[in-house]
């Protein structure tokens, strides 16, 4: 074997396993945002550009919370994790199914949000997503809410992922706000010493067909997650091992929906109640029953 042909091939193996470890450290800050928290939620408005004299900025919002987050799935090129909120007496709290976060690795399939419970299904070449993770972020009834990719960067003992997407409106706003249909948000996670930090930029847009968007105000989000003793979360641990099954029935018949790889369009509400209602009544528990309830809300 030649010396050129033996560099060569030294050469491979390092990239390889250079390749290997990036993507580990990649999973282990994934991960890291498992287990329970104290958050905080911060939401101010900035800047407006309304041209209406009248307009009236959001109101800072803070709240707080206990957050269980759990891992859900744990494989190669997928991570998925469950959030639930803990509330209530601390001896008999109450349990609120919250969001879900799934991360993919060199994922091409996307929904792209696009105002008024539509998303619009695109594909991504190979190359533009390369050693990227797409976020999928998903409502309490595991409906669609927002996604996006981005490669996670370890660096100045730092371990971040940032992303700019388009998203619905959030719950403290789309019941107060008419005035705007698009969120885009500008999001950053980065792994800290307390636990984890979710960053947030924002545009509240304004989209018509045939026309730009419009930028109506901008806003900060700084929620953080402080890390606590696990044991604090056992109540919402426990409720996630007696009711992981009935979801799992959900994510299976949201996976055939997305797997239809096309332009998606959401009800909001079937009879008067929105999907959650639905999903999260405990006397609905046959996988038939749910599943045409969620198809109920899928537009044809």
């Amino acid at each position: 074997m030649t010396k050129s042909i033996l560099t060569t091939l030294l050469l491979l193996v390092s990239i390889t396993i250079s390749a290997q470890s990036k993507k580990k450290k990649d999973q282990n800050a994934i991960k890291e945002m498992c287990g329970c928290y104290e958050v905080t939620f911060n939401f101010a408005e900035t800047f407006n550009y309304s041209k209406d004299s009248t307009y009236r900025p959001s109101k800072t919002k803070v709240d707080k919370g206990l957050e269980w987050a759990g891992l859900v799935e744990d494989e190669n090129n997928k991570i998925s994790i469950q959030h639930l909120l803990q509330v209530g007496n601390p001896n008999d709290p109450m349990i609120i199914k919250h969001w879900r976060q799934d991360w993919l690795y060199e994922n091409t399939d996307f929904y792209m949000f696009n105002g008024d419970n539509n998303w619009t299904f695109e594909q991504k070449s190979k190359s533009d997503v390369k050693k990227q993770w797409t976020q999928k972020v998903y409502q309490v009834d595991d409906s669609p809410r927002y996604e996006g990719s981005g490669t996670w960067v370890h660096v100045d003992g730092k371990s971040y992922w940032e992303n700019e997407t388009t998203a619905p409106l959030p719950r403290r706003e789309y019941t107060k706000r008419s005035d705007y249909n698009i969120t885009l948000r500008g999001n950053r996670h980065e792994i800290t010493s307390y636990g984890w930090l979710h960053d947030q930029d924002n545009s509240k847009i304004i989209r018509e067909a045939g026309k730009e968007d419009v930028v109506l105000a901008k806003e900060k989000g700084y929620n953080t997650y402080v890390k606590v003793d696990d044991s604090r979360c056992k109540a919402a641990s426990d409720w996630w091992k007696t009711n992981n099954n009935k979801w799992q029935l959900v994510r299976n018949k949201w996976e055939d929906v997305f797997s239809r790889n096309k332009n998606l369009s959401l009800e909001t509400k079937v009879d008067n109640k929105p999907l959650y209602k639905f999903l999260f009544s405990d006397k609905i528990t046959e996988e038939q029953e749910m599943n045409a309830i969620i198809e109920s809300f899928v537009k044809k």
